[in-house]
């Protein structure tokens, strides 16, 4: 895939966001060969794999100006980076607790001038704010990021207020059951939006 099979699925981008979506590839290509936060050989699908795929949760959920977004283990910059491109007026907040990951996500949004983002190394557990909406990809069990950083949301119990946004795939009933009765859910399917096969079985996940 190409931002060229990329845009047609955001035909609301204006020239601005569609050149800094086109930078993307190269800076990662060029930070990838000095400090490796994404696989070598999942870069072949870079705009698959990590931008389209941030993105499912623009389609779910529209961030709105002024709103606060934190994006938990952001490694490399997935899904805060491509959000904060297609959400100028929303701040974005990237925290990692790998210092050379946050490295190169200060190093691609100001290569590319964005304006809205602030990266830092940082735990979870150390953030005191709070936040509309929490974004991540499936490196924690869903009862696990609800525990980490279910008092770091602002509203709790409203989906249209926000909430915890994650990306995950496969079978997630027992992840659902062990949340318990403290968190309502919905789960959207991926693929009724974008039709490569890769995201077959792949969802968002809202926990509020």
């Amino acid at each position: 895939m190409d931002t060229t099979s990329l845009f047609k699925y955001f035909p609301e981008l204006n020239d601005k966001q569609k050149e800094q979506y086109n930078q993307l590839k190269d800076l990662y290509l060029d930070w990838n060969s000095k400090i490796n936060v994404i696989s070598r050989k999942d870069m072949e699908h870079f705009y698959e794999h990590h931008v389209l795929h941030s993105l499912a949760i623009a389609k779910y959920y529209e961030l709105l100006p002024g709103m606060k977004v934190m994006d938990l283990g952001t490694g490399g910059g997935f899904p805060g980076i491509p959000l904060a491109i297609m959400f100028p007026q929303t701040q974005f907040y990237l925290i990692d607790g790998t210092g050379k990951k946050i490295k190169v996500v200060n190093a691609v949004k100001d290569a590319i001038g964005l304006e809205n983002v602030i990266a830092e190394q940082k735990r979870a557990e150390e953030v005191k704010e709070k936040f509309d909406v929490i974004t991540g990809r499936a490196v924690m069990t869903l009862p696990e990021i609800a525990n980490l950083a279910g008092n770091k949301l602002r509203i709790r119990g409203d989906a249209e207020a926000g909430g915890i946004l994650y990306l995950k795939g496969g079978d997630l009933a027992e992840e659902f059951k062990a949340l318990g009765r403290y968190w309502k859910y919905k789960k959207a399917i991926i693929s009724k939006w974008f039709k490569e096969d890769y995201f077959v079985e792949k969802y968002v996940v809202h926990l509020y």
